[in-house]
């Protein structure tokens, strides 16, 4: 391995200028402080200079026209903008002014479509004709796969045994519009190893294929430039909350795998030092870990891991005391990650983010507490953060903003199933099920 840096230069005229000066960390050099980085194979560092360039020409310049075409594409294709909601039952429950920025009405239902549309849109104009991709939960591969019909491009995506068995739905969806879906069955066939199998597939075919990467992380520039497609929430949800409200929020809240939903949701008020940042990781089932059988029964990266190398960045990792990357794990797939982003690694080390672990009985009684207080059933990773809303709004201030980072529709076999075998408050009644779960 080695670690190779890409410069790019200080934009030009035309180019699409950051609002908010935070938004430049990372562009040049792919560096958080001491995190980030480009740790891979040197048979791909062609290819990520390719993707550098083309990242500070389209994405940064607009150069012919680039970012006019994706806000076109995301307001027709996705759906955008998403409304700001309050929440009134949550609101009177805690005392506080709670907003949700509703991503789970983006077209697919979760905020991955931002990501997914552009890269594939990038590739188009790269030449590329062919996609790949990895998922967990399978939103990252239904974007892709969406975004991939939209603009005809073929798409092949890796996805976890596991997770494909725990996400059927989605799996589904993803063949309906045309992609074909490997299982990944080495490790534990989740996230960490289909991450593991696309960059296998993407060395071996780098002349004509990009790489869509589901989150910020990976070599310089998927952080940088994931993170700026998925801006478009904080964008949004910082004009919003001062149009509703005439003022920033107190706090913003986001749930954190990989980290996309949370550096889309906090890219635009990194910069207000007045609005606190909270990270909702997995807890899992304990904040322990078990060397001995080389598992973390959680996937709190930011808030129990040390720093490492994986799929190509540095970042916080949890690993055992060899430097060994430890098994995660967390109900819901989208979050069942052993890393992190390399900035959000970075601003939790310069305590600008808060990173805060929820367990997976917490997680599901947010799951059924916001489905039935109102009326808007979750994704299972999204219930973390409303997990950490229930535990700790005391914490909180006047006026907090919650992503609603994706629906629950692809959870509900699994909530189900994990409902079955908890005592879980304001849950429906498994006795129904009168021939099992």
């Amino acid at each position: 391995m080695s670690e190779t840096d890409t410069r790019t230069t200080e934009a030009t005229d035309g180019a699409v200028p950051s609002r908010r000066p935070g938004r430049e960390r990372g562009r040049d050099d792919g560096k958080f402080g001491r995190y980030g980085g480009q740790y891979v194979p040197e048979a791909l560092m062609p290819a990520i200079e390719e993707l550098a360039d083309a990242y500070e020409r389209y994405v940064l310049n607009n150069e012919d026209g680039f970012m006019d075409e994706f806000r076109e594409r995301l307001a027709a294709f996705g759906g955008r903008p998403t409304p700001l909601q309050r929440a009134d039952r949550l609101s009177e429950r805690y005392d506080t002014e709670v907003f949700l920025k509703r991503e789970d009405l983006l077209h697919g239902g979760a905020h991955k479509l931002n990501n997914a549309l552009g890269q594939v849109l990038l590739a188009k104009y790269m030449g590329k004709e062919r996609i790949i991709a990895e998922t967990g939960a399978g939103q990252h591969g239904t974007a892709t796969a969406m975004a991939a019909a939209h603009l005809d491009m073929p798409c092949t995506i890796y996805m976890g045994e596991r997770d494909i068995n725990r996400q059927r739905p989605n799996v589904f969806r993803m063949k309906l519009n045309g992609s074909e879906v490997k299982p990944v069955t080495t490790g534990r066939g989740t996230l960490k190893e289909a991450i593991s199998e696309t960059m296998r597939d993407w060395a071996e075919t780098v002349e004509d294929t990009h790489y869509v990467i589901g989150s910020i992380v990976g070599p310089h520039p998927f952080p940088v430039m994931v993170r700026d497609f998925q801006a478009v929430i904080s964008e949004e949800a910082r004009e919003q909350a001062i149009e509703k409200t005439g003022g920033l929020p107190t706090d913003v809240v986001a749930c954190a795998g990989g980290g996309s939903n949370t550096m889309g949701t906090f890219a635009d008020f990194v910069d207000d030092e007045s609005v606190a940042l909270h990270a909702v990781e997995a807890g899992g089932s304990t904040l322990e870990v078990d060397e001995e059988e080389g598992v973390a029964p959680n996937s709190a990266s930011l808030y129990a891991g040390d720093e490492g190398v994986l799929h190509g960045a540095r970042t916080k990792l949890l690993q055992d005391s060899d430097g060994q990357i430890m098994e995660s794990h967390s109900v819901s797939s989208g979050l069942d990650y052993a890393g992190v982003g390399p900035e959000l690694a970075y601003l939790v080390d310069e305590g600008r983010v808060d990173p805060v672990a929820v367990d997976d009985d917490a997680a599901l009684e947010g799951f059924h507490r916001l489905s039935n207080t109102e009326g808007i059933i979750p994704a299972l990773e999204t219930a973390h953060a409303f997990g950490y809303l229930e535990e700790h709004h005391e914490d909180l201030g006047e006026r907090v903003i919650v992503n609603v980072s994706g629906r629950g529709d692809k959870d509900l076999d699994a909530a189900i199933e994990e409902t079955d075998q908890r005592d879980v408050p304001n849950a429906p009644d498994m006795s129904m099920f009168t021939e099992g779960i």
